[in-house]
């Protein structure tokens, strides 16, 4: 992606404005952070504005290793997440280990209790925070997303929680993160380089990704159904009937000379839709890459069959 951008711009680099409006857990806004003037990371799920909080917002060395000593030595607690989430709590849900939920509980109270007492200022917050959610990913019981847990403990869910640092890149940029609707944003926003990677099926991330949110949010509701789901953002992007019409709605809207997509051809809409919308809007070029994607068999997980996708990277230059 990096070499299709720098072929794609003029200038420098090290000049331009990019922003990533569909974020998610940040990767392609670091990757860029320590290259460009300046990162605009936005997404609408708190998880994520955590997590970027933290990766692009914060930019300055901190003084983080007494408040990552005290987590790491803290007990369990049965809070939120324990009782509802974990089986002895709850009686059912299998997304932790009774030990790691407990944990949980108990990061995320002194965590909460520092920053209610002003122990912490925002930059330590967001980073102790992030700190927390990527650990507590790294011992869940599933599969790959929250969507459901596994009925037995896998080998990684077993391990003891441990809080690793979040740890992120020191920069003179002014970085800014957003926790927003895209098609809202981009009305106030510019830049130079715009790079979308917006939900391409109709899997909401907000019911996916719904234990981060938990965790990371840290309110008390009354869980949903088998796998206790809260109340959660709908994105039009994971809708067939709103898709395009959003879509090109941002695209308009966009004061941005660089325009990115990636998307692929299993996304909601298609290469046709996408090229005839960015066309209204200046040059697209379409850069193709196809990738082996390996599906279990529903009747065997011991059997897979692989489907080819094919990648997407439309680069629009608006006039």
């Amino acid at each position: 992606m990096e070499k299709s951008i720098l072929s794609t711009i003029d200038g420098k680099l090290s000049d331009k404005v990019f922003c990533d409006i569909f974020a998610g857990t940040g990767a392609v806004g670091r990757y860029f952070k320590p290259q460009v003037n300046s990162v605009i990371a936005n997404d609408m799920e708190y998880y994520s504005y955590v997590l970027n909080r933290n990766y692009i917002g914060n930019t300055k060395s901190l003084n983080t290793q007494k408040w990552l000593k005290i987590l790491r030595g803290l007990g369990g607690a049965e809070g939120f997440i324990y009782k509802n989430y974990c089986k002895s709590g709850h009686g059912d849900r299998n997304y932790f280990t009774d030990e790691n939920g407990k944990k949980i509980d108990a990061v995320r109270n002194q965590i909460k209790d520092w920053k209610s007492k002003n122990e912490i200022d925002q930059d330590v917050y967001f980073f102790l925070l992030a700190s927390l959610l990527e650990s507590a990913d790294k011992v869940a019981n599933t599969a790959s997303v929250y969507g459901a847990y596994l009925k037995h403990i896998k080998k990684t869910a077993a391990k003891s929680l441990d809080i690793s640092p979040a740890a992120f890149d020191l920069t003179d940029g002014n970085h800014i993160v957003y926790q927003e609707d895209a098609n809202e944003l981009i009305k106030r926003i510019s830049g130079d380089i715009l790079y979308l990677d917006p939900p391409y099926n109709a899997r909401q991330y907000g019911s996916n990704y719904h234990m981060l949110n938990n965790i990371a949010t840290y309110e008390e509701f009354e869980p949903r159904g088998k796998t206790g789901l809260p109340e959660y953002n709908r994105s039009d992007y994971c809708s067939k009937r709103t898709v395009t019409e959003s879509f090109e709605q941002l695209i308009s809207d966009a004061q941005f000379e660089y325009v990115f997509l990636s998307y692929n051809n299993e996304g909601l809409m298609t290469h046709e839709q996408i090229t005839e919308i960015m066309n209204q809007y200046g040059k697209v070029e379409l850069k193709t890459t196809a990738y082996s994607r390996f599906k279990a068999d529903k009747t065997e997980n011991r059997n897979h069959t692989a489907s080819a996708v094919e990648e997407y990277l439309f680069c629009l230059r608006k006039n």
